[in-house]
């Protein structure tokens, strides 16, 4: 990787080890621009850095023994892509529903972009129905 894609690994890795395994919100203000862009918002959760917090507790909330674990990563410049398995055990409520006691396993591609050091802008995509599946919340459709 360029040095431009290591330093994007390292702040990815700090993001997912600190803030969503750890659940520190402080370190979302220092590896975040303040103009950062979520482009994976959800209904209800605020713009920037803090929608970011937002989205942390929730899953901190549901999951409180939350980890994520970085499966793979590669860079291109100013750009991160990165596939990650997230894991925990949902003993408080989530997206409504009361807990399920359920330990579940997840996946999710992100894709950043850095810029001075800090994250600009984050696209990605969890697999919430594999997530809902998981938890009894959703079936999943039969085969066709």
């Amino acid at each position: 990787m360029s040095e431009s894609a290591n330093d994007n690994h390292e702040l990815y890795r700090r993001m997912t080890q600190e803030a969503f395994s750890k659940g520190d919100l402080s370190v979302i203000d220092e590896l975040l621009s303040s103009d950062f862009q979520e482009h994976e918002a959800a209904p209800g959760i605020r713009p920037g850095r803090d929608g970011v917090k937002d989205i942390v507790g929730m899953m901190r909330t549901a999951f409180p023994d939350l980890r994520v674990r970085i499966d793979d990563s590669f860079g291109v410049g100013d750009q991160l892509c990165a596939r990650a398995t997230f894991m925990g055990t949902n003993t408080g409520s989530f997206m409504g529903n009361p807990p399920t006691g359920k330990s579940v396993e997840w996946e999710a591609i992100d894709v950043i972009r850095s810029k001075d050091g800090r994250l600009t802008e984050h696209w990605g995509q969890m697999d919430m129905m594999g997530l809902l599946t998981q938890l009894g919340l959703a079936e999943m459709p039969a085969a066709a």
